[in-house]
């Protein structure tokens, strides 16, 4: 089978990838001039270096972005060390752990800056919260995260130190716009995922730069198994005739036949090139409510040590000014011969992206003068400040549920991307990727009679038995089928 895959972002390469393995021809179409989308390092030649655009971190519960670095050979440049630290305004720190006894000091209230009766209080309020996103209520979605902690009565001292920084980090939001459903979603996925592996999900971050961790690994698997991937090529359509796709058609007109089409562009990018397809305006009206939201990072190259005791270290009440500090000493083990590297964040940054490059670093080495004693002297060296005005997507009330299937009505076309339905939503494209690359694998979206060597859970089938006293029960029976694994 030949499928299209269009787009050459992550999920496009974990579409590629999962499709050449199971043994399909691929060609790769990808509008710009490399592949990566928003996972790409950025030579910078004032410093001699290769920073990234932006620090990305990841969930040890992201399966299927561990799958994908299994299949392109990096996932050993993954580090989970099971710690993170928060540092106050002065420079007192406090670490906490995952899981274990850091866990459970969590659980009871011991949250960094949370003294009192306020630690009383956001046990009661996290009791609450939990037992909400298991079994939520019909209002969850019609109101903010901002307005949920409200309701349970979260502390604000607990929200400084935890509670607004993990809405932030899973949906990329404030929480005064994303709709507490979101949240909630991500924490149960989250539970069930530490109950299925009967491990804590932890935070990692990657040793090297991502061109290395995502790209060079995929290119290598491209080249060896023949996947064409074709640079500068902008697809302006999906082809459909009869219910069945059967290309694609470029700006200039060419078209690339095709038995299935995957189109893993980002949610900003899809309305047009569906127009074919019956059902589409359903597709693009998910779009549209599917708002980007800005992140700003910036690399910093100090001429000195700031004083880091950790790998990364969340600031204490600077959501939307400065949220998170990378050590890439630690991280990278890297030179800091001729300067040291510190990576920011700051996600949702609607205000900060206004402000010009010299504004921004201005701001940024101002707050780590008043949480790090280490960088009151510090000179800068050079700043590089990348601004993502399309980093991810807001799911603001009501929105519950609009994400699209990787399914679409018409034969051999899916849909892949963060912006489609996963479990995990803002922060994992390879979810989708495995979807697709299983979907297609059975046939499922694409033609008939293909079978693959991976196995699926087995579907399962009643039988009913009558046992004495005449009680009817049901008695589960697993069969047995050969699929891509879909979880």
């Amino acid at each position: 089978m030949h499928v299209v895959v269009v787009g050459g972002g992550l999920a496009g390469m974990a579409s590629a990838i999962w499709l050449t393995e199971a043994g399909h021809r691929v060609t790769l179409l990808e509008r710009r001039g490399s592949l990566g989308g928003r996972t790409i390092s950025m030579p910078l030649a004032a410093v001699d270096d290769v920073p990234d655009n932006g620090q990305h971190v990841f969930a040890s519960g992201y399966e299927h972005l561990m799958r994908y670095l299994d299949s392109v050979g990096t996932r050993k440049f993954v580090e989970f060390p099971g710690h993170m630290t928060v540092r106050m305004p002065g420079g007192a720190t406090r670490r906490s752990g995952f899981g274990g006894i850091s866990g459970l000091r969590a659980a009871f209230g011991d949250l960094p800056g949370v003294r009192g009766v306020d630690r009383l209080r956001t046990v009661r309020a996290q009791t609450r919260l939990v037992a909400q996103a298991l079994r939520q209520p019909a209002w969850l979605d019609d109101v903010t995260a901002d307005e949920w902690f409200r309701r349970i009565g979260m502390p604000q001292s607990a929200r400084d130190a935890l509670w607004d920084g993990i809405v932030i980090g899973l949906t990329g939001d404030k929480t005064e716009i994303s709709s507490a459903k979101v949240p909630a979603d991500l924490l149960v996925t989250g539970m069930r995922r530490a109950i299925a592996t009967r491990t804590p999900v932890s935070i990692g971050y990657p040793s090297v730069d991502l061109d290395t961790l995502f790209i060079a690994g995929a290119e290598k698997v491209f080249a060896d198994h023949g996947v064409e991937v074709r640079h500068r090529a902008v697809v302006s359509s999906v082809n459909v005739t009869d219910g069945a796709v059967t290309g694609v058609t470029l700006a200039g007109g060419d078209t690339v036949a095709a038995d299935a089409v995957i189109c893993a562009v980002p949610v900003w990018n899809i309305r047009g090139l569906l127009d074919q397809v019956p059902g589409h305006e359903a597709i693009y009206a998910a779009a549209q409510q599917l708002t980007p939201v800005p992140i700003v990072s910036v690399n910093l190259y100090l001429d000195r040590d700031i004083g880091m005791t950790d790998w990364g270290e969340i600031l204490y009440g600077g959501e939307g000014v400065l949220e998170q500090v990378w050590d890439r000493q630690q991280m990278h083990g890297r030179d800091c011969t001729a300067n040291y590297l510190y990576s920011t964040t700051v996600s949702a940054s609607y205000e900060l992206t206004q402000k010009s490059n010299a504004e921004i670093t201005e701001i940024q080495m101002g707050m780590l003068r008043r949480y790090f004693p280490g960088a009151a002297a510090a000179q800068v060296v050079h700043s590089h400040v990348v601004r993502m005005p399309k980093s991810t997507f807001a799911q603001r009330p009501g929105t519950a549920g609009i994400r699209p299937d990787q399914r679409t009505a018409v034969r051999g076309l899916a849909l892949a991307g963060d912006w489609t339905r996963t479990d995990w939503t803002v922060v994992c494209p390879p979810g989708s990727g495995a979807v697709v690359g299983a979907l297609v694998s059975r046939g499922s979206v694409g033609t008939r009679g293909f079978r693959c060597a991976r196995r699926v859970r087995p579907p399962v089938r009643y039988r009913t038995v009558r046992r004495r006293r005449s009680r009817v029960v049901r008695r589960r029976d697993s069969g047995r089928c050969r699929a891509d694994r879909v979880r």
